[in-house]
């Protein structure tokens, strides 16, 4: 049983791996979005569940995203003023998810959720013009209950 859970889960990682290898760096920016975004959701599920361990392991996903993903790869020499923002406003949403994970203020979650929303819908807006004629990457489920007669839809963590 375990076996073919280690299995499918390698699969999935593949899946994204390839995913990730292949991808601009603009669509790596919304991969960026959107993982934090399903991790802040995460966190308000597990608050609602009183999910404590759930519900830290969600904000710190989030949080390493905000930070090591979008807050690192900001280049402040070339963005300039608009770097320099980004980098409060990512410094500012760490701190309001690290609040919600101690207060269980699910208002803070919102606030963070609709400020990603935000920067992604800005992020897609700004889509480079050689990014529009790439080939959009279908990578697997990020969660993969295996079962060889089950039918699956592709499923895409990206928009196209």
């Amino acid at each position: 049983m375990f076996g073919s859970m280690n299995g499918a889960r390698a699969y999935a990682n593949v899946g994204i791996e390839t995913g990730v290898a292949a991808a601009s760096p603009h669509a790596l920016v919304v991969m960026l979005f959107d993982g934090a975004i399903a991790a802040v959701n995460g966190a308000k599920q597990a608050m609602q569940a009183r999910d404590i361990a759930a519900k830290g392991k969600s904000v710190s996903k989030a949080i390493s995203i905000i930070e090591e993903g979008l807050r690192a790869s900001l280049d402040r020499k070339v963005g300039g003023e608009i770097a320099l923002n980004l980098d409060a406003l990512y410094e500012y949403m760490n701190g309001r998810l690290v609040n919600a994970n101690a207060t269980n203020d699910p208002a803070a979650l919102d606030e963070v959720l609709q400020l990603l929303k935000g920067l992604k819908d800005a992020w897609v807006a700004i889509k480079p013009a050689d990014a529009a004629v790439a080939t959009p990457v279908q990578p697997a489920p990020a969660q993969a209950a295996y079962d060889p007669l089950a039918a699956r839809a592709p499923v895409s963590l990206v928009k196209a």
